[in-house]
């Protein structure tokens, strides 16, 4: 049984609504001093705003439209992530932690791809369409989850100065490679609204220090 489908059939339980924000707030504070940190959380905002608009859409072509932004935006994120961070995350926490870490984000990400190729198959609206695409969604929110509260919150509190600049010009070189073009149109709106909300919410940090 892969990872997403444990979570599907809630092997894995689901962190909370009020745990996810807690993690994400907390996730927030300290990107403020790790770029590669803020990126990916901009990501991952972006990301979330195409389930929304994918769900949202009440007709079949917008709903294949949000499908198609939502993949490009996921693969460009998550090879970023393959080839920059999860190489960090093996040589910060060992060679047995390290790249069981690696592996587990790996293989999420590999079964996510997996899941929304076969929802490219389905009616966009039926029943069974919008069913698989929350349980992507479900999937999508734990490996988020997982992230942002321990995976790369305990790397960047293990970064020196050097390796957390190195690592945030490499993560953007390799999303501007892999996922920039493809975020020109479809997935470019959802990116610039995470990155406001981010800069609004740094904003408000600084103001009430």
């Amino acid at each position: 049984m892969s990872w997403l489908d444990k979570i599907g059939s809630k092997v894995f339980p689901l962190a909370s609504d009020e745990k996810r924000a807690e993690t994400r707030r907390k996730a927030e504070e300290l990107a403020r001093s790790h770029q590669w940190l803020a990126q990916i959380i901009a990501h991952h905002k972006a990301i979330e705003q195409c389930f929304a608009d994918a769900l949202a859409a009440t007709d079949a072509d917008s709903r294949r439209h949000a499908i198609k932004a939502l993949a490009r935006l996921n693969t460009g994120h998550s090879i970023a992530e393959e080839v920059t961070v999860y190489p960090a995350l093996v040589a910060h926490n060992g060679m047995i932690g390290g790249k069981v870490q690696a592996a587990l984000a790996y293989e999420e990400q590999q079964m996510t791809k997996i899941q929304q190729a076969m929802l490219e198959q389905l009616d966009p609206m039926s029943e069974e369409w919008r069913a698989k695409l929350e349980h992507i969604q479900s999937a999508v929110q734990q490996h988020v989850f997982e992230e942002e509260s321990h995976r790369f919150a305990e790397l960047a509190e293990a970064l020196s100065p050097a390796e957390a600049a190195r690592l945030s010009r490499r993560y953007a070189e390799e999303f501007e490679r892999y996922g920039a073009d493809g975020t020109s149109e479809e997935a470019s709106a959802p990116l610039q609204m995470a990155a406001q909300e981010s800069d609004a919410g740094s904003s408000a940090s600084h103001s009430g220090t």
